[in-house]
């Protein structure tokens, strides 16, 4: 089992920055993808970047250029650093580990609230 510790999260104004951490423990795999899903009120929970094992990126289109996924494998932990933060950045942030063990398993954090206001 994984499990999956978030953490950075907050209020923040629109352009300002926000860098989201996600600690995974437990079996941890070696070929795996982490990334970063957001679910806004009335919003289906949707990807916003993924970055896989050996450092393979990801990225909905609303966010590139903007934010980042990194990885540090000997911490099993993934970083988003968001920039230029927009009022509909706004949302509830999930991490999510995926690995590819018996046919494949898939773990959520809790979540983490980002809200961007003014």
């Amino acid at each position: 089992q994984v499990q999956l510790v978030e953490s950075g999260g907050g209020l923040v104004q629109p352009g300002g920055s926000l860098r989201l951490s996600c600690a995974a423990s437990g079996s941890i795999f070696r070929i795996n993808i982490m990334g970063w899903y957001r679910q806004a009120p009335g919003k289906q929970r949707d990807l916003v970047a993924n970055i896989s094992s050996v450092s393979t990126t990801n990225y909905v289109d609303s966010v590139k250029g903007r934010f980042t996924i990194s990885r540090d494998n000997a911490k099993n932990t993934t970083y988003l650093q968001m920039n230029s933060l927009k009022p509909e950045d706004t949302a509830v942030y999930y991490c999510n580990f995926r690995d590819f063990r018996g046919g494949g398993n898939n773990y959520w954090g809790q979540g983490t609230q980002v809200t961007v206001s003014s």
